[in-house]
């Protein structure tokens, strides 16, 4: 039986071995949501970078770049963080490189690793079919907010491990995954009204992003499967079709 773990944030990461797994990378609000959100609107490949720096170079090469930091878009870039930026007739069949505040440094940080998916809830059912099929332990890594935890990316951890444990192709030994569990159980009962009790939601309805923060937690809009290919991400779909 395979097992399934769950890393709290991008901080803990040396904590667990990255090799013979599927590496989930999960940062809800916003950076795999978006990601998503590209590949169902088909992009062709994401470049996710760490640095400014890198985004903007990339810019100057041409590329289409989507940047932001704590919420807001970067001077130099194409498109901020908001989902509803990426509409088809945008970024289909083409390239684009991605710097955010959290997500894309969690993707940097494990791209060594075997194998390395993108997940939200807006693909979730697609992932969680990925995952039961495959013979291989998971990780579900939390991206978080600035290195640490967040609640919004433990509660999609929890929902993703009781969808694995549920298929009977999984097992866990850790307080982590028991305790992602029973929160999502408890949050579940009514996921709108127990998301307003989190820090992120609070600071993204001050921004007025009260429609991107409803977005995020819609379930299974997307089939698509983003995964890391040589440092840069497509979909997985995309190229089991072809």
């Amino acid at each position: 039986m395979n097992n399934v773990e769950i890393c709290l944030a991008p901080k803990l990461i040396d904590n667990y071995r990255l090799d013979n797994k599927i590496i989930v990378i999960v940062d809800i609000l916003r950076a795999t949501t978006i990601i998503t959100t590209l590949f169902e609107n088909g992009l062709a490949k994401l470049i996710p970078v760490k640095s400014l720096e890198e985004a903007e170079s990339y810019k100057k090469q041409g590329f289409l770049v989507a940047a932001e930091r704590n919420g807001k878009k970067v001077n130099f870039a194409d498109f901020g963080n908001s989902p509803f930026e990426f509409t088809s007739d945008k970024i289909k069949d083409k390239t684009l490189v991605y710097s955010t505040t959290n997500g894309t440094n969690t993707i940097n940080l494990v791209k060594s690793a075997d194998q390395v998916i993108i997940a939200s809830f807006l693909n979730l059912s697609t992932v969680v079919n990925y995952l039961v099929n495959r013979k291989t332990n998971v990780l579900i890594l939390c991206s978080g907010w600035m290195q640490d935890y967040c609640a919004e990316d433990f509660l999609f951890a929890g929902a993703l491990s009781e969808k694995l444990i549920s298929s009977r192709k999984f097992s866990f030994n850790s307080d982590q995954v028991q305790s992602a569990l029973d929160l999502w159980k408890e949050a579940n009962k009514n996921l709108e009204e127990y998301i307003k009790k989190l820090f992120q939601y609070k600071r993204l309805i001050r921004f007025g992003f009260k429609e991107i923060v409803a977005y995020c937690f819609r379930f299974d809009l997307s089939e698509a499967l983003p995964i890391l290919k040589e440092g840069y991400i497509v979909d997985l779909k995309k190229i089991a079709s072809n």
